[in-house]
């Protein structure tokens, strides 16, 4: 499997910025985080506000605005919708690489010369840790109680998107499938004050067969919300 390595590349403007790199034929261009364009910046204007799958999982549908650990935070996509709605987010990723990149691009949102988009990526704190086996020590690096925590353990995709499938790769040749997900889920409960949101396939089993107190669901994933108190 062609090798994939940490190197900084620069942008349209010729800015620098850390990428995730490997053959193109196998791994699509270089990865990099940007929250102040594409489709982070698309998602933020038009992507359905509180409306959203995942905010009306979170609780901010209903005027809630609680502070969320995203624990399997990826290129931080998720946790950027949370944080243009209101929310405190804290990003915890695993993979060191996919990390890098993270706080890459959050440093630079966060210095960036758009004021909407500074301002939420302040925001954001991003961490490099292993949720399922750190989760507690984690989130007292953190300046905000852990009301919600959102986990979104690797599956499957089933988009037709050449694109999408190339990133997944990345994702896979760095992190393997989530087979710990039900000790992840474990260790959520235990740190989340107020509910843990589990993102699946529409048709697939809760995680570790444990049934969530509700779900929220469209046509082709849904959230499984374990709730503990309500959020007020």
């Amino acid at each position: 499997m062609p090798a994939l390595k940490l190197e900084v590349a620069l942008d349209e403007q010729g800015a620098p910025r850390l990428v995730i790199a490997g053959d193109e034929r196998e791994y699509g261009k270089p990865l990099c985080v940007d929250f102040v364009a594409g489709r982070a910046d698309h998602r933020r204007r038009f992507g359905g506000g509180r409306n959203q799958l995942i905010a009306r999982a979170c609780g901010l549908n209903r005027g809630a605005l609680p502070s969320i650990v995203d624990a399997t935070a990826g290129l931080g996509r998720d946790a950027f919708v949370l944080a243009s709605l209101g929310a405190p987010v804290l990003m915890i990723e695993r993979v060191a690489a996919t990390a890098a990149i993270l706080v890459d691009g959050l440093t630079r949102a966060q210095g960036c010369a758009d004021d909407e988009i500074r301002a939420i990526a302040l925001r954001m704190q991003a961490l490099h840790g292993d949720a399922t086996r750190e989760l507690g020590e984690l989130v007292t690096q953190w300046d905000q109680p852990p009301q919600v925590v959102h986990l979104d353990p690797m599956y499957p995709h089933r988009d037709k998107s050449a694109l999408v499938k190339k990133e997944m790769r990345v994702f896979r040749a760095l992190a393997g499938d989530d087979a710990d997900a039900p000790a992840l889920l474990e260790a959520a409960l235990e740190v989340a004050t107020h509910r843990v949101v589990v993102k699946r396939p529409r048709k697939a089993e809760p995680i570790g067969g444990l049934a969530p107190s509700h779900v929220v669901e469209e046509k082709t994933s849904r959230y499984d919300v374990y709730v503990k108190q309500a959020l007020r």
